[in-house]
């Protein structure tokens, strides 16, 4: 039976817009509800809006500049004013620690006000937490998210650290990313900007948000102790771009290194590498690793987050230790194309099995129906 009542009225609450995994996931949730859902975005960095090119243009969606801002010292308040913004919408999404003051005016008014369900998502952390968290935040986080439905986080490493730093045993619920997998197979069919293949090349891509904690200089490093026909693209931006730029010009590898900024799509162009190569200080659960194997390819990385947990078998020893290891594993598969094609294919097989978006989607069509009192979002049962 076809639903026809009025789009149901989300409010979501982002730590910033720009497109990182957290954000690609909810925007191609997004595209998704289609005309079942109209959408209000805030984000706590107001100008980080990158990400709102990527939904499609028949979706309802604004981003008002009137609106009580995320961002700004705590205060009861500009607490009041965004509890009392969030009266408009049937639902409210929130995402990672600069969406907290908003759980936090929810969690403040909502015995006073007739607040919507709220649900938070967490996705990992930047560089000042990746090691270890800011007490502070812990508390803050304990004290917020008691009034949230659920706590949503894609990896087995977040889903500890809810439970018991944040000790929201009860209320975390672990919800794996996931991709149309089949569109990765048919293969790249628009080219990289900048990049064109020689003869001969080897081609070790990331894809990342240009931040300090994804610690792109070390893989800049890496590669230019590897053979001239080794190249990288680095697909994304932010504002480590120039940092790296010097680090391949120290390196002597500025010829080697194309970085064509944002990209949409990736199923259309991740192919064109060879490998996905990640050096990041902090992870969870990278879509892009999820793209890397739906695309048949093998992931390099350091042991972060649940990415060791995530790729194949045959992958799993190029999920490196330490800094040697990582280097060791670059060298290893740029030199090997017939194990780069084994490896890739044991993780398509993986993706396809594990990361498919359906999974993720049924995940996500409950959570949010059950909060929606059973109202679909996804779907016209």
């Amino acid at each position: 039976m076809t639903d026809t009542r009025a789009p149901v009225r989300i409010l979501h609450l982002h730590s910033s817009f720009s497109l990182g995994g957290k954000e690609a996931r909810a925007v191609r949730l997004m595209n998704l509800m289609g005309r079942r859902a109209r959408h209000v975005v805030l984000s706590a960095m107001p100008d980080a809006l990158d990400a709102r090119a990527a939904i499609d243009p028949g979706i309802d969606v604004r981003f008002p500049a009137d609106a009580p801002p995320l961002h700004g010292k705590p205060g009861l308040s500009r607490y009041r004013a965004l509890a009392r913004y969030m009266r408009r919408f049937d639902l409210v999404l929130s995402y990672n620690w600069g969406a907290m003051d908003g759980v936090m005016a929810h969690r403040i008014f909502s015995p006073f006000l007739h607040l919507p369900p709220m649900i938070h998502h967490e996705d990992g952390f930047n560089e000042d937490e990746s090691l270890r968290r800011n007490w502070k935040r812990n508390w803050f986080r304990y004290a917020a998210l008691p009034t949230t439905e659920a706590l949503v986080v894609p990896s087995m490493q977040l889903e500890r650290i809810a439970a018991d730093e944040w000790r929201k045993r009860r209320r975390v619920l672990l919800v794996r990313n996931g991709i149309d997998v089949a569109a990765y197979a048919r293969g790249p069919d628009v080219p990289i900007p900048g990049f064109e293949r020689r003869e001969g090349d080897v081609v070790i891509g990331t894809v990342a948000g240009l931040r300090k904690v994804k610690d792109l200089p070390r893989l800049v490093r890496a590669v230019a102790t590897l053979p001239a026909k080794v190249r990288l693209v680095i697909v994304g931006e932010g504002p480590e771009r120039a940092a790296i730029a010097a680090e391949a010009a120290a390196a002597g590898i500025s010829d080697r290194l194309v970085m064509p900024g944002f990209m949409a799509e990736p199923a259309r162009w991740i192919g064109h590498f060879d490998l996905l190569a990640l050096s990041s200080q902090s992870e969870q659960a990278p879509i892009a690793v999820i793209e890397a194997m739906a695309a048949g390819l093998p992931v390099v990385s350091p042991d972060v987050g649940d990415v060791a947990a995530m790729v194949s078998g045959q992958n799993f020893p190029f999920v490196a230790a330490d800094e040697a290891a990582f280097r060791k594993a670059l060298a290893t598969l740029a030199e090997d194309a017939v194990l780069r094609a084994r490896i890739g294919h044991a993780n398509r097989d993986v993706a396809s099995a594990r990361f498919d978006e359906s999974i993720m989607v049924a995940a996500y069509e409950n959570l949010y129906g059950r909060a929606l009192k059973g109202r679909s979002l996804f779907s016209g049962e």
